[in-house]
């Protein structure tokens, strides 16, 4: 993780102080460090991190700021921007001294979107990795961009570099020299399918695959493809892992087929670099946020590293059920496993977008998320339920996941017991298999427990005794149903008319069943605790793994 102090509040305006940021009261000298960048919400109050740099977009007027700003100091924030001219006033400038909040102001004109990607760009960096820039072959890591830049340098022509679903990962400069076709490529950051296809039909693919050597690409009759291609695959050993595409009038000289030879000998290892990256990245997460989750020794430092020591939190699990059709067959196994982590990906995008400091980790077949909440929240298991909902709506029921969210945690030593109020949760929603598909623990709690009991009988190996035991033993040899007829009339409440109903036979027939029942068990149902008994014993009878 990371090495380096985030950004100040000074380093902020020393930054972008020039162009878009304007200091109007306050201090910024109090700041030391930034813990994230929010956008105020009157109508749903986000939650922030510490030392928090919050965008008002649409606070105006020195009575809101200055209310803004009073409020913003209870929750430790560093700086409040609204849009300039900032109103000057001695309410606001009070508010600003009081509360430790500084007030900047964002040049009009300028962008919202513009102002909050800068400042997570400049807050992000250094975050992974070491200090020092990292280059390969003279551009920095992982700078794709650049390097097709160098390419189209060295080709005298614009290039774009794609991976192996023809996905543009990045283009050079002077694409306005190149056919439509290229500029709809790049606008569209994905080739066409009917280029694709047109590439398939005339075996360039196949060529590329084959081949360490530029091929060259005649231009199909096909509207805005007019300037021929060379093209070469970039390897790593015998990996595929993308080509360049550079669009040229005429076939490449042999100087420059050894320059593109040679460029995507340097794009290959920019691309591992780039996925190493971003698997190091993800194991070394994934690595905290089960420590944290674990409890024990580690999860203080753990918690120090994710930055989540000075916040209450929740857990939220989830997971996609095993389709049936997946028993034996590797390759579904394979494609069951790639969506899981697609899903777990857009979960992580999903509760960072809520909360930038949220931690998520796909540990075995879980996706475990950390929402971090106020202190203060009393509904934070409502607001964590709300945040799944939505990411439920929003990715469908194709893969039909579950999400079980577990008791709030006033701080990090109590991680643990959410995580496992999550998975109890979570196996209860495993258990139903009805349309349920996200569920709190304090909501289930009754239906926990009794997954728990029929554990404990399982591991004790203790079969039904007693009455029921009697009437289990009689259906058996006399192919009866006098355990259904118990079991229906205790489900509904002794109502006989409707348990007659629910088994389809007259009022009478499940009278005489009732009255043999209670011979059978020797038993009498007007006893309260002995109906409970029951009602417990045949709960756990019909579980589907019981």
């Amino acid at each position: 993780m990371n090495t380096q102090p985030r950004a100040s509040l000074s380093r902020v305006l020393e930054d972008l102080g020039t162009t878009l940021l304007d200091l109007v009261c306050g201090d910024p000298d109090t700041a030391d460090e930034i813990g994230g960048v929010v956008i105020h919400d009157p109508l749903d109050e986000p939650v922030l991190p510490r030392r928090a740099l919050v965008l008002g977009i649409g606070v105006h007027g020195p009575h809101d700021t200055a209310r803004l700003l009073t409020a913003l100091g209870d929750t430790g924030a560093a700086a409040l921007v609204v849009r300039a001219p900032a109103p000057n006033d001695p309410e606001v400038t009070a508010a600003a001294r009081h509360s430790g909040v500084a007030l900047l102001a964002l040049t009009r004109g300028a962008s919202w979107a513009q102002l909050a990607a800068l400042l997570r760009s400049l807050l992000a960096d250094g975050d992974i990795g070491e200090a020092g820039p990292q280059t390969l072959g003279g551009t920095p890591s992982g700078d794709l961009f650049a390097l097709a830049n160098a390419v189209a340098a060295l080709l005298d022509a614009p290039v774009t570099i794609e991976d192996r679903s023809s996905r543009v990962l990045a283009f050079s400069g002077r694409q306005d020299e190149a056919d439509p076709s290229r500029v709809e490529t790049v606008l569209g950051r994905q080739v066409p399918e009917r280029f694709t296809r047109f590439l398939e039909d005339q075996g360039v693919f196949r060529s590329l695959y084959r081949s360490d050597r530029p091929v060259h690409v005649v231009p199909p009759e096909i509207d805005g493809f007019h300037i021929p291609r060379a093209a070469i695959a970039v390897r790593a050993g015998d990996e595929f892992l993308g080509s360049i595409w550079a669009a040229t009038h005429t076939p490449l000289s042999a100087e420059r087929g050894r320059a593109l030879h040679d460029a995507a000998q340097l794009v290959a290892l920019h691309l591992l670099r780039l996925r190493a990256g971003a698997d190091v990245e993800r194991r070394l997460r994934t690595d905290l946020v089960s420590t944290a989750l674990e409890g024990g020794p580690g999860a203080a430092e753990a918690l120090g590293r994710l930055g989540l020591t000075d916040h209450a939190g929740v857990v939220l699990a989830l997971t996609v059920p095993d389709p049936p059709e997946l028993t034996g067959s590797t390759d579904l196994h394979a494609q069951h496993a790639a969506e899981r982590q697609r899903l777990a990906d857009a979960f992580a995008m999903h509760l960072c977008a809520i909360h930038a400091r949220a931690a998520t980790a796909l540990i075995g077949d879980v996706a475990y998320g950390i929402l971090p909440v106020p202190h203060h929240l009393a509904d934070a298991e409502e607001r964590a339920a709300r945040i799944g909902t939505d990411f439920l709506t929003r990715i469908g029921d194709r893969l039909n996941p579950l999400i079980g969210i577990g008791p709030t945690a006033p701080n990090g030593s109590a991680l643990a017991r959410s995580r496992q109020g999550a998975d109890r949760a979570l196996r209860v929603l495993r258990a139903d298999g009805g349309p349920r598909r996200l569920a709190r623990i304090s909501d289930i709690h009754v239906e926990a427990l009794l997954l728990d009991l029929a554990d404990l009988a399982a591991e004790r190996d203790d079969p039904p005794t007693g009455p029921l035991a009697r009437l289990l033993a009689y259906d058996r040899l006399h192919d009866s149903h006098l355990t259904d007829t118990l079991s229906t009339w205790l489900d509904a409440f002794g109502d006989v008319p409707a348990a007659a109903e629910a088994m389809y036979v007259h009022q009478n027939t499940f009278r005489y069943r009732l009255r043999r029942a209670t011979e059978v068990a020797e038993t009498d149902l007007a006893d309260p605790g002995i109906r409970f008994a029951l009602m417990l014993q045949l709960r756990l009878l019909r579980r589907p793994d019981a």
